[in-house]
């Protein structure tokens, strides 16, 4: 990651990114563009290295926001038609803990609605396209994101995962994507979806990268009372030489687009030429993951969307007669179709006669899920896995069938019932030019170690 110093200007690089993302404006990545005050938070860092002042550990180094992070720096929208003209006043810890260190954002990043979604097409400011195929979708929820690094607009970009939202897209951009172990890094100050499963992480181009940035955003927050005590910048790191990787059996079948199981068996090998030791796993609870993702998940979110009503902030709908009729014309005309569909289906599934038989259910599956990987853990250091059935897909393909668009996330909802850190590594290309990535998997709190091993994956 270029830092800027004496040879480097913070504002040669800064200016250099927004002329990218003007370049690659087709490609509907930013929902805004911070140029302003970039190029002025940019002068100030170059004068104070003139000055020989310290800078920050990513003094002058551009980046991208996912537009659910609350920052003054523009509108924060989610993507929203009901968050529409809503200016932060306070700065998610996130980005402050970046900032604070130099990094310079240069816009917000295009997402679904409130990040319902994975493919970037449930957005109010319409679809983002794919970095390799402008035909085809950037994943979501954090799609902006994962095109604005793929293209080389910028050294890293913010997102957040609830159930695959930032390993799904870097897997269909062909970067790094890192869900760390719920709770590592604070979710203060960032528009909530699903707060028991909801995970702040970042796009890069390294794992050296990604390790930086984590370094830098990790810790306890007095701010958010579900943050761990920074056991990343406290971790040993394991030896990378010999470790058991783990391959789940029930993941190997036809249903696998056949380029993800090529990358998969290349990998593999590669792995054991470099001495370590293939597991084969068996996880046959894991395929209750999605049934149960999809219960948790919008119970969360109908509770977190209700504070949107017209009346304290963002969009108001026009002629409403009395406060019954402005919540639900407010609600019906701001909210996207997903939206509108994960609130009735939380609200069901939380109603008097069905909590029972859908969410306590749901919430029973998730301790056997988590038990799951403790098993699997017993028998292996990593997992290794594809992120999603399929490469990226073409924009409307899915937009009809809500269903089918669910099942893709099969293999990356399990880590979020679970809390456990998964980080998505590029493993090249189909034979039509569409990336590819495989999903590396620790137990909880080895993210670092995770990081560091995922270098084992690279090609010599």
């Amino acid at each position: 990651m270029k830092i800027a110093d004496k040879n480097i200007s913070a504002e040669k690089m800064v200016r250099e990114a927004l002329d990218k993302a003007k370049k690659y404006s087709g490609y509907n990545i930013f929902t805004f563009l911070n140029e302003e005050n970039a190029i002025k938070k940019a002068r100030e860092i170059d004068e104070k290295i003139a000055r020989g002042e310290e800078v920050g550990r990513l003094a002058g180094v551009p980046y991208a926001l996912k537009d659910n992070f609350l920052s003054p720096d523009g509108q924060t929208t989610a993507s929203a038609h009901i968050l529409e003209g809503f200016v932060s006043p306070v700065t998610a810890t996130a980005v402050k803990k970046l900032e604070d260190e130099g990094a310079i954002m240069i816009g917000r990043t295009n997402m679904d609605a409130f990040a319902h979604g994975s493919s970037t097409e449930n957005s109010y400011y319409g679809p983002t396209s794919n970095a390799h195929d402008c035909e085809r979708v950037a994943g979501g929820s954090s799609g902006g994101s994962a095109v604005a690094v793929a293209l080389g607009i910028v050294e890293f970009a913010t997102g957040t995962d609830t159930g695959g939202s930032i390993r799904q897209p870097a897997s269909f951009n062909g970067v790094y994507g890192l869900k760390p172990t719920y709770g590592t890094i604070s979710r203060y100050g960032v528009v909530a979806m699903a707060s028991s499963t909801d995970c702040i992480g970042f796009f890069t181009k390294t794992p050296d990268d990604m390790d930086l940035l984590m370094e830098v955003t990790s810790g306890q927050d007095p701010k958010d009372m579900t943050t761990l005590p920074d056991y990343y910048n406290n971790t040993k790191g394991m030896p990378t030489e010999g470790a058991k990787i783990g391959v789940i059996k029930d993941f190997d079948n036809n249903s696998v687009h056949p380029g993800i199981r090529k990358a998969l068996a290349q990998k593999v090998e590669l792995l054991k030429s470099k001495g370590h030791e293939i597991v084969e796993l068996t996880m046959p609870v894991l395929k209750y993951a999605l049934a149960a993702y999809y219960i948790i998940v919008p119970a969360e979110i109908a509770s977190n969307l209700s504070r949107y009503d017209g009346v304290r902030y963002g969009f108001r709908a026009k002629g409403s007669e009395d406060l019954d009729a402005l919540y639900k014309n407010t609600r019906s005309e701001g909210f996207m179709p997903e939206n509108k569909r994960r609130i009735m289906i939380g609200n069901f599934v939380l109603s008097s006669g069905f909590y029972d038989a859908y969410f306590l259910k749901a919430a029973k599956a998730r301790t056997l899920i988590v038990q799951e990987y403790e098993k699997a853990f017993e028998r292996c250091d990593y997992i290794l896995s594809p992120v999603t059935p399929n490469p990226a897909f073409k924009l409307g393909e899915k937009t009809d069938d809500p269903v089918d668009m669910y099942l893709g996330d099969i293999m990356t909802v399990p880590l979020n019932l679970a809390g456990i850190p998964g980080l998505t590594v590029p493993a090249g290309k189909t034979e039509s030019g569409l990336a590819i990535g495989l999903q590396l998997v620790g137990p909880r709190r080895s993210d670092k170690n995770l990081i560091r091993f995922s270098k084992e994956l690279q090609d010599e």
